[in-house]
């Protein structure tokens, strides 16, 4: 049964469309506006005007939407029509096809303005994918074809709408009002926000990957996460915030959402590090900053068997001499036990026992093979001992210099160029170009454990990726200190 309630029978329908410069709602500008309003099954009005953008239109946005700087140049600012565009899209449901695409662009015009903007939106193209699920595409040419809807004048304002508000029309008589209420509640349902953010918080969120930031009051910084799809990722904060005591505490301290795009993944995880150990924020528990670093190396003693003891002093370009790196002396001697006791290691030479002479106290337990007391051979006990702490070398720098590891994002075509040394990430630069520009001599960098597992992992091919990498012999070595 059709609920009395339907928006239907009670909700003014604005079906919009514009015309940009361009595809990015932080850059580009509008230069047409179309608006067709309905309520009720009648259609009640249009409205519609060119705007100047303040910024030049493209060859190939001419050519594209057919409306030239010329027409144009002297038609008014967004700044001149916004009251009476506010005033038109007031109480309405706001109806676009791709609705990110037009919302994004008004909000950021009345960003501009120093203005907030929120209104209930339905896309008609997700109304299509909920109505058809068989088909896959559902653009508007897509659509007017399968449907066989009129002609209209495609990417001009007015006959994107016409086009729009047909399919409306033709899916209410096709699929019956029953089934279409279904879609709209559905699609309308607002999803689940914290309560002291703007309800439409979502829609600004990117779809690509980046790092993302929640502000409390008085602009503490709570939390940074980071994602492959930024708005996916916070919508799954909001939606299942309640599931811990400290989803609880985000979701009630909560006050602001900013981010930062990347191009791609390793991108997003290495600015998430660098964040966290930077910005200490209050809700973060991992990957705080190593005050110091502690690893382990393997000297041969007086008799010749290797014995491990405790660096500090780390060079790090000579990482492969180094077993392991832990953030406390205490976590470095608990590995050390583990390997002693798996590999029947003597713990003097461990350095988990004093010295002293006479068997280690693993020995009188039948846990050490004899290298304390000369009971095992020398190149035997070495090469256990090197087979145990295999898996804990680290990796010296394979490259001459410094590379560039390459991330693009396909939807978007933006790219980053994370420069990286010795395991650290220098700077990021967005044209090939610009890695030759660079001059790394007389940098200081801190060497980071977490980023080192990670870019490991990363550039190492361990994680499965194809990367593309550009060595960098000749932009000089910065200074790599560890903390």
């Amino acid at each position: 049964m059709v609920s009395k309630f339907s928006p239907l029978k009670t909700a003014m329908f604005a079906f919009l469309d514009l015309e940009t410069t361009g595809g990015s709602a932080a850059y580009d500008r509008i230069t047409e506006i179309g608006i067709r309003f309905w309520r009720a099954g009648e259609t009640v009005g249009e409205w519609q005007t060119l705007l100047n953008p303040e910024t030049r239109i493209s060859p190939f946005i001419e050519h594209f939407t057919g409306i030239t700087n010329a027409m144009v140049a002297d038609k008014p600012l967004f700044a001149d029509i916004a009251d009476e565009f506010r005033s038109q899209l007031e109480d309405v449901v706001f109806v676009a096809h791709n609705a990110r695409f037009d919302y994004g662009f008004v909000k950021s015009e009345f960003r501009r303005l120093g203005q907030p903007f929120s209104a209930q939106v339905l896309c008609t193209v997700k109304l299509s994918r909920n109505l058809y699920p068989a088909y896959r595409r559902h653009n508007m040419d897509t659509i007017i074809e399968r449907h066989g809807l009129a002609r209209v004048e495609r990417h001009r304002a007015m006959g994107d709408v016409s086009a729009m508000f047909e399919f409306f029309q033709h899916a209410l008589k096709d699929v019956g009002q029953e089934r279409f209420e279904q879609a709209l509640s559905e699609l309308m349902k607002r999803p689940s926000v914290p309560s002291h953010l703007p309800f439409d918080v979502l829609s600004d969120l990117p779809q690509s990957a980046g790092v993302y930031r929640f502000y409390g009051e008085n602009d503490v910084l709570l939390y940074v996460g980071k994602s492959t799809n930024i708005l996916q990722r916070v919508a799954s904060h909001f939606s299942g915030d309640h599931n811990t005591s400290r989803g609880v505490r985000i979701s009630e301290s909560l006050r602001r959402v900013d981010w930062t795009e990347t191009a791609g993944e390793l991108g997003a995880l290495l600015l998430e590090l660098k964040q966290i150990k930077a910005l200490k924020p209050l809700f973060n528990r991992r990957s705080r900053a190593a005050k110091t670093l502690v690893s382990i190396e393997l000297a041969a003693n007086p008799e010749g068997y290797l014995q491990a003891r405790l660096v500090r002093e780390i060079e790090p370009h000579r990482l492969g001499d180094y077993y392991g790196l832990f953030r406390s002396k205490r976590d470095a001697e608990k590995a050390l036990s583990g390997i002693a006791q798996k590999n029947d290691l003597c713990n003097r030479l461990l350095g988990l026992e004093p010295e002293r002479s006479g068997p280690c106290f693993q020995r009188t337990l039948g846990r050490c093979k004899g290298a304390c007391d000369g009971g095992e051979d020398v190149v035997r006990y070495n090469l256990r001992a090197q087979i145990a702490f295999h898996a804990l070398r680290l990796k010296t720098w394979p490259w001459q210099g410094p590379v560039g590891v390459v991330e693009i994002d396909e939807r978007t075509g933006v790219t980053d160029i994370l420069v990286i040394y010795n395991w650290v990430h220098i700077t990021t630069v967005h044209e090939e170009s610009a890695l030759y520009d660079l001059s790394l001599d007389g940098l200081s960098v801190t060497f980071d454990l977490d980023s080192y597992k990670l870019v490991v992992k990363t550039l190492m091919g361990q994680d499965g990726r194809a990367l593309r990498l550009i060595e960098l012999p000749d932009v000089g070595q910065p200074d790599v200190v560890m903390p």
